[in-house]
């Protein structure tokens, strides 16, 4: 889902990347860190910084000075909150079709594998699902809290809850999605049932995640892919089939484009619980 413009400052920087993403890569080490840079809209992913991640994604798998990618977001308020609710995206007039600006913003829509880790703070919603739910596993901070905004606004949550649903147990799936904008789920809950694998103080998500990513670009690179594609192959045959459906799913039971943004410009501020 969609940042709301409000103001962040500050947030890693980077040495390398384009307008909406920073990248730094520490050659002696060989991890990537890949931060979204569009702090003052939440990390919001516009259309060219979506171009920009896919891009980026297929260049690290030419780039043998990368062995491991950490990904996260700069300032202090959210990874990333899903599409930027000022792009637009055309759709074809066919209910059978629709086109996902997000698709390919994952590291294995973009056919790599070596190892990715996400280092997570503040919100974490919607359309960040997608990086997380390509990534080998979360790192994250105290101050984190995941949601799904999609049905709060007349939008079907279906990449999202396919990329949860192998995250997370059904039920806990189930009512993030359902729940929307209503209720987030708090770093210690999401590290319970295993959205998280490691949560650490504020501040601390990138440099443990870091730890992890330099432990594994250490190993043997063609050993430490091949278990990436295993672990991935172990679960690829039903993401794939469900994700296959997504698609149809949400064009059909989305509601117009306009209604969705009457929708969002009415939301109020608060209004949710954290569990």
């Amino acid at each position: 889902m969609s940042a709301d413009g409000t103001t962040d400052a500050g947030g890693p920087g980077g040495r390398e990347g384009g307008r909406g993403l920073a990248v730094a890569v520490d050659e002696d080490t060989g991890v990537a860190v890949l931060t979204l840079d569009r702090p003052h809209r939440l990390n919001a992913v516009d259309l060219a910084t979506a171009a920009e991640l896919a891009d980026t994604w297929r260049a690290f798998r030419f780039d043998d000075t990368v062995r491991a990618v950490v990904v996260t977001g700069a300032g202090q308020r959210a990874f990333c909150t899903g599409i930027d609710r000022d792009a637009q995206v055309p759709q074809p007039s066919s209910p059978y079709m629709v086109d996902d600006p997000l698709a390919t913003i994952g590291p294995k829509a973009n056919d790599l594998w070596k190892p990715v880790i996400a280092a997570v703070h503040g919100m974490a919603c919607g359309g960040a699902f997608y990086l997380l739910g390509e990534a080998e596993f979360v790192v994250a901070d105290e101050t984190a809290s995941f949601f799904d905004p999609h049905t709060t606004y007349g939008m079907v949550s279906a990449y999202e809850s396919v990329y949860l649903a192998q995250r997370m147990p059904f039920g806990e799936v189930a009512r993030m999605a359902l729940m929307g904008t209503a209720e987030r789920i708090s770093a210690r809950r999401a590290y319970e049932v295993g959205l998280v694998s490691e949560l650490t103080p504020p501040g601390g998500a990138v440099a443990a995640a870091v730890a992890c990513a330099t432990v594994i670009a250490s190993y043997p690179a063609d050993a430490v892919q091949g278990t990436v594609r295993a672990l991935w192959q172990a679960q690829e045959a039903t993401r794939a089939a469900a994700l296959a459906h997504a698609p149809q799913l949400v064009s059909l039971g989305n509601l117009p484009g306009a209604r969705q943004t009457e929708l969002f410009a009415g939301r109020r501020p608060g209004g949710f619980r954290t569990r």
